[in-house]
């Protein structure tokens, strides 16, 4: 049994007293670890399967199958109930409807934003309560204390692993969900958590990661999102000349600081080898009501970068804003470094941010999230 083993990680996490975590199991390493170094702090553990996906579940690109089937070999490993819930309602209305409004109108969102919040943190969080949960856990890389200043709130922090560090994802999360909620992988690196499942046993220790978003898999996501946003032609221009130099199918298409895919490289301007002729066009301003894709040349350009930024939709943490006057860090996208930055306003559900340093590609519909050291403090999206 993989309980006999003795992980010293396990040490850093809550005791059970024989109470009762369920756990948020996808069939990954990660969540499996977490049920493993719960269970040996002597909480009761129950397994929690979601499926939040229905349309087209096949095998050439969805992996919920083989998922649930190596969550139900984990918990026969660890000796752990299962129960398997199916919230693809919840997840259609709250999550993918929302995804598609914002994408219809020229937005880039983050879905695994809103589905943290919405359904991982919410949906899972209220059904865990009825079977008697005292918390709730994940495999996130992320942490949760007590406000070691006494003001009684729960902080969330980030993941000792700074590299697999997914606290931006869960920047939404509310001192409710978080008082109840377990990051065992919390002080964990990503290497010692496959040590751990090797060691214990599970045949998942060497399982590949799931990347991109739930309910698009491993398939191309162009070709996903025309199944539910037709395409609509238009031309792309170069923003200082005006110059026509091809048409995209869509807004709904195309990102800011997107490269690929634009389908008008090799273009020259006309102005010699020393003007960059041959650099690479990026997406740098979206004209959503004349249907127009502007770009630019070079990564560096000046129309890509940006010293200040407004988000909406505020979500803090703690409940109320940080202070204003304050020098914070923040980034307005995943696996971007942290940027020094102060808040300058704050008016009522919307903020501006400004940087000390210009950010690269600011993109609307993307979350921008602030830190103060290790604490994430919240953040918005970015309009």
């Amino acid at each position: 049994m993989a309980t006999e083993h003795d992980f010293p990680q396990a040490e850093s996490i809550e005791p059970g007293d024989g109470r009762t975590v369920v756990v948020g199991l996808s069939g990954g390493v990660d969540s499996s670890v977490a049920a493993l170094l719960l269970k040996q702090r002597g909480w009761r553990v129950v397994g929690m399967f979601m499926k939040n996906w229905e349309d087209d579940d096949d095998e050439e690109y969805c992996s919920s199958r083989q998922d649930l089937i190596d969550v139900m070999s984990i918990a026969d490993h660890l000796g752990i109930d299962v129960e398997v819930v199916n919230f693809a309602k919840e997840y259609k209305e709250r999550v993918f409807a929302e995804f598609l409004r914002e994408y219809a109108a020229g937005r880039t969102p983050n879905p695994d934003v809103l589905c943290n919040s919405e359904i991982k943190f919410r949906a899972f969080l209220d059904h865990a309560l009825t079977l008697g949960a005292e918390k709730i856990a994940t495999g996130h890389y992320a942490g949760v204390r007590t406000d070691p200043a006494g003001s009684g709130r729960v902080q969330l922090l980030k993941a000792e692993d700074a590299s697999k560090d997914q606290s931006y994802f869960l920047h939404r999360l509310n001192q409710a969900q978080l008082s109840k909620t377990l990051f065992p992988l919390a002080s964990i690196y990503k290497r010692e958590v496959r040590k751990i499942a090797a060691a214990a046993g599970l045949h998942v220790a060497v399982k590949k990661d799931s990347t991109g978003i739930c309910f698009i898999g491993e398939r191309p996501f162009k070709e996903f999102l025309m199944r539910y946003l037709p395409p609509h032609p238009g031309e792309i221009r170069a923003l200082d000349d005006e110059r026509v130099l091809g048409t995209h199918d869509g807004m709904t298409y195309h990102t800011i600081g997107q490269r690929k895919g634009l389908h008008i490289g090799g273009r020259k301007d006309g102005k010699g080898a020393a003007s960059g002729e041959h650099e690479a066009w990026f997406v740098a301003a979206k004209d959503i009501a004349r249907n127009i894709l502007y770009v630019v040349q070079g990564h560096d350009h000046p129309a890509l970068l940006r010293h200040d930024l407004k988000i909406d939709q505020l979500s803090w943490v703690a409940g109320e804003a940080p202070h204003p006057a304050w020098v914070y860090t923040a980034k307005t996208r995943y696996r971007q470094d942290d940027a020094a930055c102060a808040i300058s306003q704050i008016d009522g559900e919307r903020c501006t941010l400004d940087f000390a340093e210009a950010q690269w590609a600011v993109t609307p519909g993307q979350s921008a999230v602030l830190y103060e050291s290790r604490v994430c403090l919240g953040g918005g999206i970015i309009v």
